[in-house]
Order: C-alpha cells, then sequence, then structure tokens
C-alpha cells in the first residue's frame, strides 16, 4: 500500500535510570540498571523483595500540584513523559493543530491503587468519604485524557490496554491515525505506576518473578541467561511524537527515525503462558515487516521483548527462528529489561525509544547479567557491553499476558 510516511520527532522518558531522553540514553548505553529493594511498601513477607522504582519523581514539575494529588501515579509519570516529548519535538503547548492532533496511549495496570484505597474506605467508613473522583482517575484513559486535555489534542484519543503489549501497540495505533489521514501529529506511549502489594504479591502467586536475587537486586534481570528465573515488575513512562513526513518537514522538525510498519496478533492460547510453538509472536513480526514494505533480510537488529522468564525468552528466540530462518544468526538482539526491569504497559513505548536512538546514533545497548549462555538460546543477544553498528532497519516486540503479541518495525531516515 501507498501510506503516508511517519516519523518520530519527540521522545520523553520517565524510568528508574533516568527522566529525560539524554539520561535514559547514555544510562542504557553505559549497561546502567536501575533496579532495587523495593521501598514503596513493606514487601519483606513477600519472596520477591525488589523491583523498578522510579528514584525522586517530582508530578508538581509537570502539572500543578492539585491535579497531580487527584489522579494516580501512572499517569502522573505519562503525563510527564508526554511533556517531555513535545518539548522534545519542538512543539509548543497546546499543540498548533488541535483538530489535526491525536493521542494513542495505554497501560496494563493503570490506576488500580486508587480502586484499592476506595475499597478501604467504603468498608471502614461509607461512600461519602470517597474522594469525587476515585473512579474516573482510576479508570485506563486518565493518562490519554490528561494527554489530551493538556495538550489540547482534539483529534482521535485511544486507549490501549494489552498487557505488556500496550506500548508497543499505542504506537502502532498512532502510525495507523497518521496513515489514514485522521492526523498529523499523535502522542503516543505508555506508562506503569503500581509497586504495591497487590501486584508483587500477584506476580508472586504466578511465581512468575525472581526469588534469589533479593540480596543482589542489580543481577536478578538476565534475559536469555540460563540461570534466568523471572521477571521484575518494574514502573515509568514513554511518550513518543509521531509526524507525518509532510508535517514535520515543513516545520523543519529533527526526525529521529521513520515508524514505518506495525502489526498485532493473538496466540489464543492461554492466559499467562506463551505458546510453545511461538506462532502467535511469529505472525506479529512476519506481518510487520511486510507491513513495513520489507522483507526478513533487511531487518538488522531487534530489541526483545526479553523478560528474563524461561518460558518468554524461550519463545521469542524460536520466533525470530521462525520468522528469519538462519539469518537469524545475523541478526544483532538486546533485551533492556535486563537495565529496567518490566514495566508492563510502558515497556514497549520504552523500547520503542531504545529503538528509534540506536538507529540514529548506531549504538546497540547492551544485555546486561548476561553470564551463561543457554544452549537453547544461542542467538546474538549484544551482552554485557553497548555495540557500534551501521543500521538500516529494526524491530521492536512485545508479547503480553493473554497471548496479544505486538511488533513494530523503525528504519533509519534518510
Amino acid at each position: 500500500m501507498n501510506h503516508k510516511r511517519v516519523v518520530i520527532t519527540g521522545m520523553g522518558v520517565v524510568s528508574i535510570i533516568g527522566t529525560g531522553l539524554p539520561a535514559y540514553w547514555e544510562a542504557l548505553k553505559a549497561g546502567k540498571c536501575g533496579i532495587r529493594r523495593i521501598t514503596q511498601f513493606d514487601a519483606s513477607a513477600f519472596p520477591c523483595q525488589i523491583a523498578g522504582e522510579v528514584p525522586d519523581f517530582a508530578p508538581e514539575l509537570y502539572m500543578e500540584r492539585k491535579e497531580a494529588r487527584r489522579v494516580p501515579r501512572s499517569a502522573q509519570m505519562g503525563f510527564a513523559a508526554a511533556t517531555l516529548a513535545v518539548a522534545d519535538a519542538g512543539l509548543p503547548s497546546p499543540l498548533p493543530e488541535p483538530e489535526r492532533s491525536g493521542v494513542a496511549f495505554g497501560t496494563a495496570i493503570g490506576g488500580m491503587e486508587r480502586v484499592d484505597e476506595g475499597i478501604k474506605i467504603i468498608r471502614g467508613q461509607s461512600y461519602d468519604r470517597l474522594n469525587p473522583f476515585v473512579v474516573p482517575t482510576s479508570l485506563p484513559n486518565t493518562s490519554a485524557y490528561l494527554i489530551s486535555q493538556g495538550f489540547q489534542c482534539l483529534g482521535p484519543t485511544i486507549t490501549i490496554g494489552t498487557a505488556c503489549a500496550t506500548g508497543t501497540q499505542a504506537v502502532g495505533e498512532g502510525l495507523e491515525m497518521i496513515r489514514r489521514g485522521a492526523a498529523d501529529v499523535v502522542i503516543v506511549g505508555g506508562t506503569e505506576g503500581l509497586i504495591q502489594d497487590y501486584a508483587i504479591g500477584g506476580f508472586c502467586a504466578m511465581r512468575a518473578l525472581p526469588v534469589s536475587y533479593n540480596d543482589d537486586p542489580q543481577r536478578a534481570s538476565r534475559p536469555f541467561d540460563k540461570n534466568r528465573e523471572g521477571f521484575i515488575f518494574s514502573e515509568g513512562a514513554a511518550a513518543l511524537v509521531l509526524e507525518s513526513l509532510e508535517h514535520a518537514q515543513a516545520r523543519g522538525a529533527r526526525i529521529y527515525a521513520e515508524l514505518a510498519g506495525q502489526a498485532s496478533s493473538s496466540d489464543g492460547f492461554h492466559m499467562a503462558q506463551p505458546d510453545p510453538e511461538a506462532a502467535g509472536p511469529a505472525r506479529a513480526m512476519r506481518w510487520a515487516i511486510a507491513d513495513a514494505g520489507l522483507v526478513p533480510a533487511d531487518i538488522d537488529y531487534i530489541n526483545a521483548h526479553g523478560t528474563s522468564t524461561p518460558l518468554n525468552d524461550l519463545t521469542e528466540t524460536k520466533a525470530i527462528k521462525a520468522v528469519f530462518g538462519a539469518d537469524a544468526y545475523r541478526l544483532k538482539i538486546s533485551s533492556i529489561k535486563s537495565m529496567l526491569g518490566h514495566a508492563m504497559g510502558a515497556s514497549g513505548a520504552l523500547e520503542a525509544i531504545a529503538t528509534a536512538m540506536t538507529l540514529y546514533e548506531g549504538v546497540i545497548p547492551p544485555t546486561i547479567n548476561y553470564d551463561t549462555p543457554d544452549p537453547e538460546l544461542d542467538l546474538d543477544y549484544t551482552p554485557n557491553h553497548a555495540q557500534k553498528a551501521d543500521l538500516q532497519a529494526a524491530m521492536s516486540n512485545s508479547f503480553g499476558l493473554g497471548g496479544q503479541n505486538a511488533c513494530i518495525i523503525l528504519k533509519k531516515f534518510a
């Protein structure tokens, strides 16, 4: 199809290794890990007592203090990331063409802490003690609303909630808004902010989190390593400004990369386990490559989902081999979750930014904590140190609970 070309002109990050694009990208290249012991609640009773917490986040830097108190942490961080992305794109606030501006933003868990707070209040007292905004601010679309209202994006606005695939699918949906002519500028991304007993306890019950690294948290997330034993629950937010190429060029915008293709698929297999045949992820990858007008041989680098769980890393490796065949051994692959943990709905957007910067600078961030190769996982995972490379096209993968898969393709802008 003769699609409109779509480019990335602004990026904003709130992460456990740095807030703002420069700090985030420098930390990734340096292999800096932000995983620590949990401080936001007493986790001493849990088998996993570590997580990725954003240090010293100050929402009042990005929104009025009253508004910040009203909305959950995930929405605070999502709006902060969008604010940084819009500034990075060199756009004014509000955006100059409101009806030609859209939002595609998401979260996997969102404002669950507001639900928890409300339940505790109503059980201990009565409904009239509830904050009147408890329901609106616990909804998944709170971040999208704040961004739409704050930047006056009056075009299409959509909230994505596809578990761990959320951030990547939000980027893909923004691409489609511009392609079909519904918007010229779209703010896309994802957010998560729930380092809470509910989330940590639930994932401990699933036996999805590592239990051997409470005293050595920075070594706990080890994607593709033989001794991986689970993912690290994390928080953060990331936003990207997408524009049609014509719109970006007309205003003389800096362009980081071209967003060339996207696809999503479903395993239709299990709520929590990936399809062992890797058919769903492989479909998403094939379709995204085709949507970009490319063939597998055109892809140079994959920013992997790479969660550090035994099944997921094996499944992703199988999917890559299914799509690329013998060419899989040529590819450069890395997982930045080794440094960030798994920020659920934000992960795909954080990884999209890393992928764009990889193309823009020609530097591949590493997979840290890769110490012991797994014989079944025998590809090039860029172990422990960043590498320089001349790359032309890259893929970013996200595979979510419930078998929801998303993939985007980025190209070096020329």
